[in-house]
């Protein structure tokens, strides 16, 4: 669904920023099964656990450190009460606030257009602690999923970040905004594009919607491999649900099952040739239309009280035969019509006892009753002609037990849903601990190229200066060969693709175990190389 909110993104400034802005204690919001939202109280997110509370406080500068003259802003920060930020594994966040939570109003302002996402991105990743970043933003949510250096600081500067996008007050947008981090956030994600989320269980288009943010992801600096490898996960994970459980059959509107229950009563032979009248072309009239061209029908007779609206219903489904006719064609339409889709506001009957029997009688090739499908409050078909010769009437009562039973089904088919769910977010889990062993074989790597090119060195040197390039060069080539090969052995026992946990918990072991063999750990650790970055970034 589209978007039209502006969008105007500030830059947040400043050298590792720590007023102490931050959200009052507020509700958060934590899911209880398909679509049960309850506010609790979460004291702490713990390990890759939910820690669903809104937390965006930094803790204060110690001023004695800030005194310190002529020491660099990492310096404070590993000097300081902060020191375990460094020392903490980058961590997925997601800050959302949806219909589930947040007031139309307020999801207004934080709407971002599909345009915009880019920039957006471009923007959070400039933020102190944030490495990657993606924009989910729809009618009914926006939702900022980042990669964070350090949690509770990551989501202090997204939560600003938000406020002055969309003018909203911090302390608002905490009352109605949820945090969930790393797994929780992954598997909130998956519930997403599997639809679970979603006001109609099990709806497609929000799949559609997560497959746009990796397309328009692509190239952009700050949707990095953490994110992009959950949306991709993500995408197949909704594919994957949808297959398997089958979620998005079944009507769970009362237009769609207006059109579902209509093709149910006909011969499946003739729901291409059957001839459909609608009559109403206000909101109700135009979904049954638009369910009626998805299973197919491309010919159809629609009365309503102005042409204009039927005109645009046709500009908008071109392909589509729609012939426009004016109420008072209302009953010479009926006669030539199989099957009657009746959705208009009128407060008197369209259509009474007399009116249904006088209609010719229908082919047998479409079952031999003409079907009066009346989905309009109050009625458009009299309760009198529910007992006519020659056709049968369903109204909204008769239609309610129809989606009551599909959306009774979808509730059973989430259960197994959220089945498949839970064992993709522990394979999204290995994949992310998988990576881990990455800065391991870049710096074993570079630790065998500099012994490599220091003993190259020696020999050239013992060689004088009128070795012949070519020696020189089988020289050099000579040792690549022997580096390569040496740490063959030791890189395949570094390498997992996440999908079995034994093998990765082996490869974890022996990234720590290479790791003391060679000391490749060093003084700095990587999570403060970043910050270091992103401080000397900053200072440009």
């Amino acid at each position: 669904m589209a978007v039209s909110a502006g969008f105007a993104g500030p830059k947040l400034k400043g050298l590792m920023r720590r007023d102490s802005t931050a959200c009052p204690p507020s509700r958060s919001v934590a899911r209880v099964g398909p679509l049960k939202w309850v506010g609790r109280e979460r004291r702490n997110g713990g390990g890759g656990g939910a820690g669903v509370r809104c937390d965006v406080t930094a803790a204060k500068e110690d001023p004695k450190l800030m005194e310190l003259s002529g020491v660099s802003a990492l310096e404070q920060l590993k000097a300081s009460a902060l020191d375990r930020y460094t020392k903490e594994r980058s961590s997925i966040v997601v800050i959302g606030l949806s219909v589930h939570t947040t007031p139309v109003e307020m999801r207004e302002k934080l709407a971002i257009p599909e345009a915009e996402w880019p920039r957006a991105i471009e923007e959070l990743c400039r933020l102190n602690h944030i490495e990657e970043a993606a924009v989910l933003s729809t009618c009914n949510r926006t939702e900022i999923y980042v990669v964070a250096l350090s949690q509770h600081r990551g989501v202090k500067e997204v939560t600003e970040w938000m406020s002055k996008t969309s003018g909203i007050p911090v302390s608002a947008l905490c009352q109605h905004q949820f945090l969930l981090y790393n797994n929780d956030a992954a598997r909130h994600l998956f519930e997403v594009s599997a639809g679970l989320d979603s006001l109609v269980l099990g709806e497609g288009q929000i799949l559609a919607q997560v497959k746009q943010v990796v397309k328009v992801g692509q190239g952009v600096v700050g949707f990095g491999r953490s994110i992009s490898g959950l949306f991709k996960h993500a995408i197949s994970v909704g594919k994957r649900v949808r297959t398997e459980t089958n979620i998005a059959s079944g009507s769970v509107s009362i237009s769609s099952a207006a059109v579902e229950l209509a093709l149910m009563k006909i011969p499946e032979s003739s729901h291409a040739t059957a001839r459909m009248l609608v009559i109403g072309a206000g909101k109700m009239g135009k979904l049954v239309i638009k369910h009626l061209v998805a299973k197919g029908c491309t010919k159809m007779v629609v009365v309503n009280r102005s042409e204009e609206r039927v005109a645009a219903i046709g500009e908008e489904l071109r392909g589509v035969e729609i012939t426009y006719k004016p109420l008072t064609e209302m009953l010479s339409c009926a006669a030539e019509a199989d099957v009657i889709f009746t959705s208009t506001a009128s407060e008197a009957p369209l259509f009474f006892k007399e009116h249904v029997q006088d209609l010719p009688p229908v082919s047998q090739e479409v079952g031999g009753l003409r079907l009066f499908i009346d989905i309009s409050v109050p009625r458009n078909v009299s309760p009198c002609a529910v007992d006519a010769r020659g056709a049968k009437v369903y109204n909204v009562d008769d239609l309610k037990e129809v989606v009551a039973a599909n959306k009774e089904d979808r509730l059973h088919k989430a259960v197994e849903a959220q089945a498949i769910i839970a064992e993709e977010t522990k394979q999204f889990e290995a994949w992310r601990d998988s990576l881990e062993t990455v800065p391991t074989i870049k710096k074993l790597r570079a630790y065998a190229e500099r012994i490599r090119i220091a003993e190259l060195e020696k020999c050239l040197s013992k060689l004088g200066d009128d070795v012949p390039k070519k020696t020189k060069r089988a020289v050099d080539d000579l040792s690549r060969s022997i580096v390569n090969k040496l740490l063959h052995g030791p890189m395949q026992h570094l390498r997992c693709d996440g999908d079995d946990g034994h093998t990765l918990s082996e490869t974890l072991e022996n990234m720590q175990a290479l790791n003391r063999i060679f000391s490749l750990d060093t003084d700095i650790t990587l999570m403060e190389q970043k910050i270091k970055a992103k401080i000397e970034q900053s200072q440009k």
